[in-house]
């Protein structure tokens, strides 16, 4: 009778821990919305943002300041950077997938099978919670009495609401354990308003808009699928929920220089664990990324364009897989934009010859232009130099990647950096296994 009287203590056993809302692509920005991102007062977000379909036009208070590539913009508002539809390639793709992968990452939450249900009635104000996904059918709200998330650095939290989260003023999303904002994932189906000092944590994946009232702070990401409207707050991105898998390495880059002004080159990287799924190559700025075909896993041809005023000097080109487990891998000073301006390649023909061949310039003897022409059976990488007649090379008017076709090449004894003296000079063309050299006389 004594032992049926001692009270007995029965210990919660935690849920499984669920696996984090995969944000692919999304997860590269701390603020993310389609049709709109506004801030009044000093915002300050470490990170970068983006909008799409909606033009750059509808990121306002920013005082967005577009870098020489139009690829994207920057703030002093901004730690990082502003990214928008309109932008240059290849940014418009980028953010489509991003806002793509923003929705799949809205549907995985939603569709998490919940281990608590209806907690609070809606009112989670004071409660401490532990791992697992929490559901409500109505919204949620969370008073100035906050909220307290307890758990170690690998527990995650999935949040599925039906209507809008309310996080009231001076109201604070507070983390204990070694918690991470980064594992902490808000799926609201209605809005998401945050009160004037309020204190957020996680990744706030919202249907309609995320409102930040004044001074309200936030340690995550807020990602809209509409607009996202900011008041003098502090967005810090969290970081992300697991470490990198999907990782490819770079070893080398076909075309190590390539002078300013080259319009259409085709460069070959070549590494291994490229994806089909790559979403950017980025050689810095001043060169524009045309467009990118992975041809296999170690092997990726970039159409690239160098600006005129592009700045001279060694860059770091960047390699970034999309998807799953998604990582970057860098070639520090693995390509060189030249300290030369390119020469004005015209294609005078599209047709494909039967056959590779070198012209003989006209007018030849030159003062003080002349003309080269070649053409190319098939598409190949091309080189076409000038020399003296010691051999030396006086100028490169060609190191590209060209399709088939007919070319034509000016040469102009005053744009090189010295003056060339009468004489005879040669140029040689290879182009893949075929090499041709023919002379030319300068005449002053």
């Amino acid at each position: 009778m004594v032992a049926l009287m001692v009270p007995v203590t029965v210990m919660a056993q935690l849920p499984s821990n669920p696996s984090p809302v995969n944000l692919g692509t999304a997860g590269n920005f701390v603020v993310l919305a389609q049709t709109g991102i506004s801030t009044t007062g000093t915002t300050h977000i470490t990170g970068d943002i983006g909008i799409s379909p909606a033009a750059a036009t509808f990121m306002t208070g920013f005082g967005l300041i577009a870098d020489a590539t139009n690829q994207f913009s920057t703030s002093s508002y901004i730690t990082g950077r502003a990214y928008a539809a309109n932008y240059a390639v290849p940014t418009p793709a980028k953010m489509t997938t991003a806002i793509g992968d923003m929705g799949t990452a809205f549907t995985d939450a939603a569709g998490r099978a919940p281990d608590s249900i209806e907690v609070g009635a809606g009112n989670i104000t004071g409660k401490t919670l532990t791992r697992g996904v929490y559901k409500w059918s109505t919204g949620l709200t969370i008073s100035a009495g906050g909220v307290t998330l307890s758990g170690s650095a690998t527990d995650v939290w999935i949040f599925q609401i039906a209507g809008n989260l309310t996080v009231a003023n001076a109201a604070h999303v507070n983390l204990s354990g070694g918690a991470q904002a980064s594992n902490i994932f808000w799926k609201v189906s209605g809005n998401t308003s945050l009160g004037t000092t309020a204190a957020m944590s996680g990744v706030i994946l919202c249907q309609t808009q995320i409102a930040l009232s004044t001074g309200a702070s936030f340690n995550g990401r807020a990602l809209a699928q509409t607009a996202v409207t900011l008041d003098a707050n502090a967005i810090t991105d969290p970081g992300t929920s697991s470490p990198p898998s999907n990782i490819p390495t770079i070893t080398g880059i076909s075309l190590p220089t390539v002078n300013r002004g080259s319009v259409g080159v085709k460069v070959t990287i070549t590494g291994s664990n490229f994806a089909t799924g790559v979403t950017s190559v980025d050689f810095g700025a001043g060169v524009t990324v045309n467009s990118i075909v992975v041809n296999s896993p170690t092997s990726i041809t970039a159409n690239i364009t160098l600006a005129s005023a592009a700045t001279a000097g060694t860059r770091t080109v960047t390699v970034t897989n999309s998807g799953s487990g998604g990582g970057s891998a860098t070639l520090p000073s693995g390509f060189t934009v030249g300290t030369g301006t390119a020469t004005f390649v015209e294609q005078v023909s599209s047709s494909v010859p039967s056959a590779f061949e070198l012209d003989q310039n006209y007018p030849n003897p030159f003062n003080p232009s002349t003309r080269i022409q070649y053409s190319l059976a098939k598409a190949t990488q091309v080189s076409l130099k000038v020399y003296n007649l010691i051999g030396n090379v006086v100028a490169t008017l060609v190191n590209d990647y060209q399709e088939a076709g007919s070319y034509s090449v000016p040469f102009s004894s005053s744009r090189e950096t010295f003056d060339l003296s009468s004489g005879v000079y040669f140029y040689r063309l290879e182009a893949g296994s075929f090499v041709s050299t023919k002379k030319l006389i300068l005449v002053k």
